[in-house]
């Protein structure tokens, strides 16, 4: 990745807080808990999603400056939202949680030298998991679930005319 395309990644990663709260008004805070089906996540599971996933970023970007080369975990996204009960938790404190996870992750990243990008570490998933991919990953991350709670929106407005005709 170019020192230009970063920057332009770094900055559209610094707005995903905004983008979040902005999109989550699109949705009627009634079908906030509804899901498309049984395997398929509500709005309400994905934001406490994005909280969880923001702080596993939040600590993978600090091992990436810190400890380049060294492991960091995966986990089952499907797995913690049924066993840590996401429907149970505060979207309010979650959307809390990862505006001051991404906010504190991009004031460290947005000024970093050039050197730092090139840092690496070990994920059992990933085998060439570089800053870069990081960047890469987390910046298109909300975007792609906002645009899973659309469809969801959509999918919920469909169920309700099918209802009503």
């Amino acid at each position: 990745m170019t020192h230009e395309e970063r920057k332009k990644k770094i900055e559209s990663y610094g707005k995903a807080y905004d983008q979040l709260v902005a999109a989550l008004e699109e949705f009627p805070r009634e079908m906030w808990q509804w899901k498309p089906a049984p395997e398929r996540w509500s709005i309400h599971e994905i934001i406490i999603h994005l909280a969880d996933s923001e702080a596993s970023s939040y600590l993978r970007c600090r091992r990436f400056i810190a400890e380049p080369g060294q492991s960091v975990m995966a986990y089952d996204q499907d797995v913690w939202a049924q066993k840590l009960n996401y429907h149970a938790q505060s979207t309010a404190d979650a959307i809390e949680l990862f505006k001051w996870l991404r906010r504190t992750s991009y004031n460290l990243v947005k000024d970093l030298p050039e050197s730092a990008w090139a840092s690496k570490l070990q994920h059992p998933e990933h085998a060439d998991y570089t800053f870069d991919r990081w960047l890469d990953i987390y910046e298109r991350h909300t975007a792609g679930h906002i645009n899973q709670m659309r469809k969801n929106h959509e999918a919920w407005k469909a169920q309700r005319s099918a209802a009503r005709a």
